[in-house]
């Protein structure tokens, strides 16, 4: 089954009028957002925005009864030239690039005891990755990072989560006038984890921002990737990953803001689920301000089911407030192995299991190309390889 609409350059007001109609009501937030989490009420499962979390395997991050009792063991390894500090809460760059959107988010930032904030200088283009690395030893944990990467600089940044725990975070990303940032999240937990976090990323002028998520473990992974733009010309690419296996739910909600003229964006997620009760969730939301003229945006999300028991929700939505776009569309398909690529296969002597792997990995080959860093792209070639041995 498949969804797609596109409005082509040119497109009237009256036409963008109607898209907006039709989603408006699933990119506004049941309350505005805030560092307060007495601002948001507990959610009761009904919510638009949690309609589809299993909120009972939340661990009391979303009712707050969760404390913070944990251990989370973090490493950040940073080329020459990058800053490490951690700050008070009071601190400028906490916050800048957006506030909470909901109660867990609100906690988060509630609880967290310092922030961490990695500086990149003004015009440094980093030849290696910093390497942030998050393992959790049980318990539960709260987090703030914030990533400032300053105009015309260049960086890469990989996030890795492994181990075991209950955490909420807020990252941030601060992407100056002109500079260039490549965002790796690796989602790898064991599979009795909690993992929920916002991500906010403020794109300068004529900046580039390009984020890549992949989700593998933890029993409930719920993200938040928020984009807005402070100045034209801004670009942004995001790019998802996730494999779900039984029992998991793994949830993707975006939300790319476009409030500043002349700017660009990309979002393409994919996702593969096998075993009874895997459940993925992808929530596609793009706003086109009345400011945003020339708008040039697309969101596409595309879903494999592998055995029975699993299901998707995946749902795109594109609210437009000004008729002067460049384009816009949105496409939302999940379906099973297309029979003829594995005719196709097999024709050639591929044995069937071989052949369906071979589908998966090419279903998956374009987002991992994205990744960039060597070690990175390997390990979750041999994590897909894994996965795919316990269904085709």
């Amino acid at each position: 089954m498949a969804e797609a609409q596109n409005i082509p350059a040119g497109s009237t007001t009256a036409g963008a009028i109607a898209v907006a109609a039709e989603s408006t009501v699933a990119t506004r937030m049941s309350a505005p957002p805030s560092f307060d989490v007495a601002d948001f009420p507990v959610p009761n499962g009904r919510e638009e925005e949690w309609r589809f979390t299993p909120l009972a395997r939340l661990k009391g991050l979303h009712d707050g009864t969760a404390v913070a009792n944990g251990t989370m063991k973090a490493q950040i390894d940073a080329p020459e030239g990058v800053t490490v500090e951690s700050v008070e809460r009071g601190d400028a760059r906490i916050g800048k690039a957006g506030a909470p959107v909901d109660r867990i988010a609100a906690q988060a930032f509630s609880s967290f005891a310092k922030a961490t904030v990695v500086t990149v200088p003004k015009e440094t283009v980093l030849t290696e990755p910093v390497r942030v690395t998050l393992h959790g030893e049980g318990g539960t944990t709260f987090g703030h990072t914030v990533f400032d990467v300053q105009a015309f600089a260049e960086a890469v940044i990989v996030i890795d989560h492994t181990g075991d725990g209950v955490r909420a975070a807020n990252v941030d990303f601060l992407v100056g006038d002109g500079a260039k940032l490549t965002v790796v999240s690796v989602q790898d937990w064991d599979d009795t984890a909690v993992h929920c976090s916002q991500h906010n990323t403020l794109v300068g002028r004529d900046a580039t921002f390009k984020s890549i998520v992949v989700t593998f473990g933890g029993d409930v992974v719920r993200l938040h990737p928020r984009i807005s733009y402070a100045g034209p010309g801004g670009e942004a690419e995001l790019f998802g990953l996730y494999f779900t296996d039984a029992g998991q739910h793994q949830e993707h909600r975006l939300l790319v803001k476009h409030d500043a003229p002349h700017c660009k964006s990309n979002v393409v997620y994919k996702g593969a689920l096998q075993g009874q009760d895997a459940h993925a969730v992808w929530i596609g939301d793009v706003l086109i301000e009345k400011t945003a003229e020339g708008t040039d945006t697309y969101e596409m999300n595309r879903n494999l089911v592998l055995t029975d028991g699993a299901r998707v929700d995946s749902v795109p939505n594109l609210e437009i407030e000004t008729g002067e776009i460049v384009g816009a569309g949105h496409a939302s398909a999940t379906g099973r192995f297309d029979d003829e690529q594995l005719f196709y296969l097999q024709a050639r002597g591929i044995p069937a299991d071989e052949a369906r792997r071979l589908v998966v990995r090419g279903f998956f080959a374009e987002l991992v190309q994205q990744i960039g860093v060597d070690d990175i792209e390997e390990r979750l070639l041999t994590k897909i390889e894994t996965e795919l041995q316990g269904s085709v």
